[in-house]
């Protein structure tokens, strides 16, 4: 009984000083969790433990089975627990889905000294107005991200605490989602026995982990092809300029597969990711899929015929993404280009297709800013699952502005499995 007391003092005291965050990505194909720990004196987060499992509680960002998604966040969590020997009760967690929408808004105070020098109160106080804008019921702010702010009459001032003036002005962008779809997420964390530390829309997400300053200030774009859906965030300046979900994702390829070959969903999915391409032009059409091979299905299929299936709904995601573009005047306008993360990136020829489509450069971008157990985690497909864990670090010990927390769970269970933890 002293020996356990010890060790639970000890892991106490380790806790302490050192900062542990799991980042927790709930994906339409995969649940992630990525397990960090940020020492003393260290300057990137240390990977401690990964979990992957498959997803099947989820269709198109959105939860749609309950039940399906608490087991796949436990097992991912419990991967995670194993692989890191850290017992995990709160995470960061990401939220998708074509319910997000973004909106330009704008906040004006009165500058509160009587000698106008604004104070970080000042600053929070416009922030807060910038989010005093009429929205639906059933509809909720996840973000309100500041742009710029405007003192008197000199716009484009990122930090005026300090500054001297008499009127404030704070321009921000809203994120806002579905109530219910919302509370879906919370409901499916809360029965995981996992308190939420912040709920952040994945493509930002994704953004924190693979984009460097210089990229963001001369202007990039994100487009992170998921299972469900695709995110993208467009930077300029430092800062984001636009956020949007596209509808479409890598499980309509696999579907548009299943119906082109006629066969079922495992094995186009199969078909996708050993012999899928996003350039049709360059196979030769000789070339042939034998299905016989994949889960004893019988027939064979061209593998060009396979790529011009592909090639046709990655163009419409292009397209897609264009259009957002378009709407904020920055068509091919990106001198940093465009950085693909997401499952989907790692199609063969996607970058080639996406330099024509969309007119800008492009790269494959893959999680960093962190240490540890890098073989892991350096895949795109982990960019929002890392890009949480440095979200949170970030977060952690500020002090400006109110942190969104949502706390589930009694403590009875949560000491139960903090003891199941010690247990063979």
């Amino acid at each position: 009984m002293l020996l356990f007391v010890f060790h639970f003092k000890l892991l106490v005291l380790s806790v302490s000083r050192d900062s542990i965050i799991c980042g927790l990505d709930v994906g339409t194909s995969n649940i992630r969790a990525v397990v960090a720990q940020k020492r003393a004196g260290q300057e990137k987060p240390q990977v401690l433990g990964v979990g992957s499992v498959s997803s099947f509680g989820l269709r198109k960002g959105i939860v749609v089975d309950v039940e399906e998604t608490v087991k796949g966040i436990k097992k991912a969590l419990d991967e995670a627990e194993k692989a890191s020997g850290v017992m995990i009760n709160r995470a960061f967690v990401n939220i998708g889905g074509n319910h997000i929408t973004c909106r330009l808004s704008k906040g004006v105070v009165a500058v509160s000294r009587a000698d106008g020098e604004i104070s970080e109160e000042d600053s929070a106080r416009a922030i807060k107005a910038a989010e005093a804008v009429s929205i639906p019921q059933n509809r909720e702010i996840i973000h309100t991200i500041p742009r710029f702010f405007t003192v008197d009459e000199e716009k484009f001032i990122k930090d005026p605490v300090g500054m001297t003036g008499v009127r404030l002005e704070a321009d921000a962008i809203l994120i806002e989602g579905s109530t219910p779809f919302i509370k879906n997420l919370q409901k499916c964390l809360h029965e995981a026995e996992i308190d939420i530390e912040d709920l952040v829309l994945s493509p930002l997400a994704a953004s924190r982990s693979v984009l460097t300053k210089r990229q963001k200030e001369l202007g990039v774009l994100v487009l992170d092809l998921g299972g469900g859906t695709s995110g993208l965030t467009i930077f300029e300046e430092g800062d984001i300029i636009h956020t949007s979900i596209l509808p479409i994702g890598g499980s309509h390829i696999t579907n548009d597969l299943a119906i082109g070959l006629r066969t079922s969903v495992d094995v186009a999915e199969r078909v996708k990711l050993e012999y899928g391409s996003a350039l049709p032009d360059e196979i030769n059409k000789k070339e042939v899929i034998d299905l016989s091979k994949l889960e004893g299905e019988e027939g064979a299929n061209s593998r060009k015929y396979v790529a011009e299936i592909m090639h046709a709904r990655l163009n419409e995601i292009f397209d897609l993404a264009n259009k957002e573009l378009k709407r904020i005047d920055r068509q091919g306008l990106l001198p940093a280009g465009l950085i693909l993360v997401g499952g989907g990136a790692k199609i063969p020829g996607i970058i080639d297709l996406a330099k024509s489509e969309l007119k800008l450069p492009a790269q494959i971008g893959f999680p960093a800013n962190v240490d540890g157990v890098l073989n892991r985690i350096d895949d795109p497909s982990f960019a929002t699952a890392v890009g949480l864990v440095l979200w949170g670090m970030d977060e952690v010990g500020k002090d400006f502005g109110p942190r969104r927390t949502f706390s589930f769970g009694s403590p009875m269970s949560k000491f139960q499995k903090w003891l199941k933890a010690f247990l063979p």
